[in-house]
């Protein structure tokens, strides 16, 4: 296991630490990975996510359409050239 010792910055209004590219390595974490802080024990713990694609299917059920707004042209009138 590979260890450092890192400092905290301030980074806007919160703070963060820099991961260096052995520990990166040693995880087998990559950029814009999705990752799980928690604390246990008064340690902070970093967990990556490995998330499968998600399907269509899956996808779709994650609509909903009151947040996004529902159907882009509700309209059941042809516009345009269209052919119904």
């Amino acid at each position: 296991m590979k260890e450092v010792i890192l400092d905290i910055k301030q980074w806007g209004n919160n703070l963060g630490v820099r991961l260096l590219a052995a520990i990166v390595r040693e995880a087998q974490v990559h950029v814009d990975q999705r990752v799980r802080l928690s604390v246990v024990d008064n340690q902070i713990l970093i967990t990556p996510i490995s998330e499968e694609p998600l399907t269509l299917e899956q996808r779709l059920a994650h609509f909903d359409p009151a947040r996004h707004g529902g159907e882009v042209m509700p309209s059941e009138q042809p516009l345009g050239a269209e052919k119904w």
